[in-house]
């Protein structure tokens, strides 16, 4: 297992276990999954250049714009989430209340 890959690998770990352990803020959980869809973003970048395969060049792009919707969506629930409980706790929020 090259370096690199081995590092992207521990970082989308990383993502995935500060997205287990530390889910107070919604701020600190859309900054996990980011950091999980840019380790994915790389090994997939990487993928493609090792393979030089000319079909899955696109899938990084594809990826890097469903992260942009991801992001731009999480940001825009983080919002409305502010407004209406006026903080970003996760455990004030309870699915269960309109």
């Amino acid at each position: 297992m090259p370096t690199t890959l081995f590092l992207l690998s521990t970082s989308f770990l990383l993502g995935l276990l500060g997205l287990s352990l530390h889910r107070t803020h919604f701020m600190s959980i859309l900054i996990c999954i980011e950091t999980m869809m840019l380790a994915l973003y790389l090994m997939m970048t990487m993928f493609v250049s090792i393979t030089n395969t000319a079909t899955a060049t696109i899938m990084p792009i594809l990826l890097l714009a469903m992260s942009a919707c991801e992001a731009s969506s999480g940001l825009a629930l983080l919002v409305a989430t502010s407004r209406t409980h006026g903080t970003d706790h996760m455990k004030n929020l309870n699915l269960l209340k309109c």
